[in-house]
């Protein structure tokens, strides 16, 4: 199984880029954006000047607990700057929602609680919700994880959405938003 199916079959089509828009990425921003692939892993991650973003994090189901998922985040980490993903909400009906939260917490990632994220999948049209979450060798602001995701949603996520989707995914102010901003959002306006 190549890796665009190995991920295609672990992450929910709402989540996922095309393999096209994947194999675009590596081929025309190859110096930044990068996959790492072994026979029971796949990484795939952009890494600029000033953080590292994981765009997806496989482990085949026969290699987990074998310290595989540790080895890929260890080695991020080694680069000394921070690392930033997005992760699912917990669902308790899902329980490797619940998992994947509890691995990245014991790797020492902080939940950015004040970031909200909501993203419009290309394929089903369906509003997807996100977590971010991060690990920095030295602090790093929760509004400077923000300005990171959205180089990342700006540079990455739509790259050439248009060409290879026949649509664009909604602007970057429409998918991520600070806590500031959207309480600023819901209070009443005074005439």
């Amino acid at each position: 199984m190549n890796w665009y199916e190995k991920l295609k079959q672990y992450f929910p089509i709402e989540e996922m880029k095309s393999k096209e828009h994947m194999e675009l990425l590596l081929e025309e921003k190859g110096d930044v954006y990068h996959k790492d692939e072994g026979p029971n892993h796949v990484l795939m991650y952009v890494e600029l000047p000033d953080f590292v973003f994981v765009d997806y994090i496989f482990v085949s189901n026969k290699a987990r607990g074998q310290g595989i998922g540790r080895k890929l985040i260890e080695k991020l980490k080694s680069k000394n700057k921070p690392v930033i993903l997005e992760v699912e909400p917990v669902d308790y009906e899902d329980t490797d929602t619940e998992k994947r939260q509890r691995f990245y917490k014991r790797e020492g990632f902080h939940h950015a609680k004040s970031i909200g994220y909501r993203r419009r999948s290309l394929a089903t049209n369906e509003v997807n919700e996100m977590e971010i979450l991060y690990w920095a060798p030295n602090d790093m602001s929760e509004e400077e994880v923000f300005e990171a995701m959205k180089h990342t949603y700006e540079e990455f996520h739509t790259y050439k959405d248009k060409e290879l989707y026949g649509k664009s995914y909604l602007p970057v102010d429409d998918v991520l938003v600070l806590e500031s901003e959207k309480k600023e959002d819901k209070e009443p306006v005074e005439e």
